[in-house]
C-alpha cells in the first residue's frame, strides 16, 4: 500500500505521545526505530500485538530497537491502553494524519462487506541514520516482535 520503499529516507514527523510529549525522527539518531501503525487503541488484534511488543521489549532494547505506535486516537485514549496494558513505549497521537499518510498507510479497506478508509497495519524499520531498512505489511499481530527480529 505504502510508496516508501526499502533505502528511502524515512519521513520526519512531530507528533505528540500518550504523555504529551513531542517526538521527531531526529529524537532517534542512532537507534533502530521500528514505528508500527495500527488501526485502533483496545481492539483485539492491536492489543495483541502491543502486548506482544511490550513482553520483548528487552530483546528489542539489547538490539538498540526503539519502538513507536502510531494510530489515529487521540492522547487520552492512548494514555488508557498504555496504562491498561502497561506498555512501554510511547503512542503517538497523529489525529490529523499527517504521519499516517505521509507514510502511505492510510487508505480502503474492507471489513464485513463494508468498505471504509482507515489505518492499514504496517510496521518500518528505521536505522541509525533515518533510511528505511524493512517494511512489513503483513503484520502477525500475536508474533510481531518476531518480525521485527527476522528483517534485521
Amino acid at each position: 500500500m505504502t510508496t516508501l520503499k526499502v533505502g528511502d529516507k524515512a519521513p520526519d514527523f512531530s507528533v505528540t505521545d500518550q504523555n504529551g510529549k513531542v517526538h521527531t525522527l531526529v529524537d532517534y539518531s542512532g537507534k533502530i526505530l521500528a514505528i508500527y501503525f495500527y488501526p485502533k487503541d483496545m481492539t483485539p488484534g492491536c492489543t495483541a500485538q502491543a502486548c506482544d511488543l511490550r513482553d520483548h521489549e528487552t530483546v528489542l532494547m539489547k538490539k538498540n530497537i526503539q519502538v513507536i505506535g502510531v494510530s489515529a486516537d487521540d492522547e487520552k485514549r492512548h494514555a488508557k491502553f498504555a496504562e491498561k496494558y502497561e506498555l512501554p513505549f510511547p503512542l503517538l497521537a497523529d489525529t490529523d494524519l499527517t504521519m499516517i499518510k505521509a507514510y502511505g498507510v492510510w487508505g480502503p479497506k474492507k471489513f464485513m462487506g463494508k468498505e471504509y478508509e482507515g489505518i492499514h497495519r504496517t510496521t518500518f524499520i528505521i536505522d541509525e541514520k533515518g533510511i528505511i531498512k524493512a517494511i512489513i505489511e503483513k503484520v502477525k499481530t500475536k508474533e510481531h516482535a518476531a518480525q521485527i527480529l527476522d528483517v534485521l
